[in-house]
């Protein structure tokens, strides 16, 4: 640095040698990050379009959303929906209840399966009993963190969503986020644990995989929907025999879980837990309310469903998921090992069947309440980036989708236009022919 003139009048001394130097190093160090920061800028359209950068898009979303659902637990009212008759219906079994007759709370008797009771019976003792509401909506702020944690790993492993479609994804849906830290339903858990299970499938461990997909099936049975994928997914890679043991593991699982209940009422727990003839109110329903209440309520409509169901089901199967050239090859015994390289599924096979499944079981579904968005919304990107359809039109189904579900209550326009965004949505998942017909094959990462 340059000498202060002292107060004889001397002129200061001229900078020093290392001064000099250091005044050059910044300035090189200066025109190094300006050329740095121009290079990003350049790169900014191929980070937005280009799926290998998921995981740099993914990351800074994930801490926007952590600010985001801070924000959102201390400035907006919770809703009191479910929360208080989970904490009863579990606090009957803490007080030595375990007949699933027995057990209930205001909102009706308990109809989830015995991992529900687990999972909210530690977080009736976290809470305080429930009473802690502020620090429940911030352990379900971890969950949603977690979940999206999980989702993005899986687009990472399929790199078919290009990242700006993450954005809509984040913040498009106040729906998303009021179901987690406003409403604290029990689905996004389901779900949480149903994407840590897909992410193991994705890993090929078959076994783990299987575990927590059955634990995810005990929190709430809407799990379910992807079981016809899985099952044949199942059958595709590992042959009859480790399928069945793949199997054994998830209905393994169920009974552990139900010991206690099924000691004391083993036909109450069955009635209860997997009631799948339950009745829904009319009240609720986001996607059938252009219809009569008296056709809703019909069994014979709930039936023809059914029938629609298992015939979609059946020709995605045939002619859409199954890699084999005759149906019955899926019925061996075990793979052969020279084909056990070709029988080998991609991240897209696995992925698009699952999700294909469960979207299927949606759209034929008797009745869709509020809360059910979750069994789907963060899947949607990845259908809708799966087909042929253009941008603009996957994002006009997106908004349409997104304003169906926000409309309270449902109206006959909301509901039929849910209905023609998922037909529109199925059609194209037809036409899009087989996930291997499009896509190369995607190596197995262990």
């Amino acid at each position: 640095m340059p000498a202060v003139s002292s107060s004889s009048g001397r002129p200061s001394r001229p900078k020093s040698k290392e001064g000099f130097k250091l005044s050059k190093a910044l300035s090189k160090m200066s025109r190094s990050v300006l050329k740095t920061s121009k290079e990003l800028y350049a790169e900014l359209p191929r980070v937005a379009v280009e799926p290998s950068y998921t995981w740099l898009v993914a990351g800074l979303l994930f801490c926007l959303e952590i600010v985001l659902n801070v924000f959102i637990i201390l400035r907006v009212n919770y809703t009191e929906i479910d929360w208080v008759a989970y904490m009863q219906e579990v606090e009957g079994v803490i007080n030595g209840t375990y007949d699933y007759m027995q057990l209930r709370g205001d909102t009706g008797p308990l109809v989830y399966p015995a991992g529900f009771v687990y999972v909210f019976g530690v977080l009736y003792y976290i809470t305080g009993h429930g009473a802690n509401i502020r620090l429940a909506q911030f352990i379900f702020a971890g969950f949603y963190l977690v979940l999206l944690g999980l989702v993005f790993r899986i687009y990472h492993r399929t790199l078919k969503v290009p990242p700006y479609a993450f954005l809509f994804m984040c913040g498009a849906s106040y729906r998303i986020h009021s179901i987690f830290v406003l409403r604290l339903f029990n689905d996004p858990v389901a779900m949480l644990f149903l994407y840590l299970s897909i992410n193991l499938f994705l890993d090929k461990h078959w076994a783990w995989g299987c575990f927590w997909y059955s634990f995810a099936v005990s929190i709430k049975m809407n799990v379910l929907l992807f079981a016809p994928g899985l099952l044949l997914l199942l059958l595709t890679e590992l042959g009859v025999v480790k399928t069945v043991a793949r199997l054994a593991i998830c209905a393994g699982l169920q009974l552990v879980l139900a010991v206690p209940f099924l000691l004391e009422n083993p036909m109450g727990y069955m009635v209860r837990s997997f009631d799948l003839g339950r009745q829904f109110f009319f009240i609720w329903t986001v996607n059938w309310r252009f219809l009569p209440e008296d056709v809703f309520l019909n069994r014979y409509f709930h039936l023809s469903l059914l029938g629609l169901h298992l015939a979609a089901l059946a020709m995605f199967a045939v002619y859409r998921w199954n890699k084999k050239t005759h149906l019955i090859d899926l019925l061996r015994l075990e793979v052969p090992k020279k084909e056990q390289e070709d029988a080998q599924l991609s991240s897209n096979e696995i992925v698009s069947v699952l999700f294909t499944s469960n979207f299927i079981g949606l759209c034929f579904s008797r009745s869709l309440h509020y809360q059910f968005y979750v069994w789907y919304y963060h899947t949607l990107y990845y259908l809708l980036w799966s087909t042929d359809l253009p941008t603009v039109v996957r994002l006009l189904v997106l908004g349409v989708i997104e304003m169906a579900w926000n409309t309270y209550p449902s109206t006959v326009e909301s509901s039929v236009s849910l209905h023609v965004c998922h037909l529109v949505l199925l059609g194209a998942l037809w036409v899009r022919g087989h996930v291997s017909q499009t896509e190369g094959k995607v190596k197995k990462v262990k």
